[in-house]
């Protein structure tokens, strides 16, 4: 992706927090991240007002519902990904003993 550099202005703290968090060359990167993802949220509501136009508010029970299934997916993930790297551990020992 091409980049061009632009001029922001931060506040001295919050610029400079980042910057001890992200280290040297971080920055930009951190920068591009958060804008990336504020997008991404803006899209989103965007998204839910036009889902309540057409169809009505989106309920609490409904809410619950998804973040039940959201525990859920991020449970059998963390499940998957467990067992797939001691699967990755336990070879990695086989070759090492060879």
């Amino acid at each position: 992706m091409a980049t061009k550099k632009y001029t922001v202005t931060l506040p001295e703290e919050l610029a400079e927090a980042i910057r001890a968090e992200v280290g040297p060359g971080g920055f930009s990167r951190y920068v591009t991240h958060a804008i990336e993802r504020q997008r991404e949220q803006e899209r989103l509501h965007e998204a839910v007002r036009w889902w309540e136009s057409e169809y009505g508010e989106i309920t609490e029970a409904e809410l619950a519902e998804v973040e039940a299934e959201h525990r859920d997916l991020e449970r059998r993930h963390a499940e998957r990904t467990g067992a797939h790297e001691a699967g990755e551990q336990r070879h990695g020992q086989k070759r090492d003993a060879a």
